[in-house]
């Protein structure tokens, strides 16, 4: 017998991807119109910058020259994730409720950078954080969120709450 989804319990997981889909499209429209091409807004000297990037591969620039076959591949693997966090969303969700925000934060991110890449054919990364000669990649609030959700759910698997497959 087939159980249905109850969205009242999946709900926090749709809506913080939701507010993170909404803040990282935003922030990207805001950056593209106001931040010409590779150029930069200093935020904090010495640390923070706004900058103006394309990233044709994954997160933090890692694969960022890929021809359009392997965009598509990138694409596809993303979408293939973005079905795996949505079953775990609804299957774990229903079990255990502190997986509902780091989960929603994965999901918006991939969301976010998805549309990207699908309507683009690149992803805008905009943050570069830095000391002296040392930076970080480049990233973007879907980079952000990708990350924090992911830190969130290995930390609540180390802490018993482990990832098993609802059986019933």
């Amino acid at each position: 017998m087939k159980k249905k989804i109850d969205f009242r319990k999946i709900g926090p997981s749709i809506v913080t991807a939701l507010i993170i889909i909404f803040l990282d499209q935003i922030s990207k429209y805001l950056i593209v119109q106001f931040i010409p091409l590779y150029s930069k807004v200093i935020v904090i000297p010495g640390l923070i910058d706004l900058v103006h990037i394309k990233n044709r591969g994954i997160a933090f620039g890692i694969f960022n020259n890929p021809s359009m076959h392997q965009s598509w591949i990138l694409s596809i693997i993303t979408i293939i994730a973005i079905g795996v966090i949505f079953y775990l969303i609804i299957t774990e969700g229903h079990r255990d409720s502190t997986v509902h925000i780091p989960l929603g934060l994965i999901l918006g991110g991939a969301i976010g950078n998805l549309i990207d890449r699908i309507l683009f054919g690149s992803v805008t990364d905009f943050i570069d954080i830095y000391i002296g000669k040392y930076h970080w990649p480049a990233f973007n609030i879907a980079d952000m969120a990708i990350s924090i959700g992911g830190f969130l759910f290995i930390i609540l698997m180390i802490k018993g709450k482990r990832y098993a497959p609802n059986s019933n």
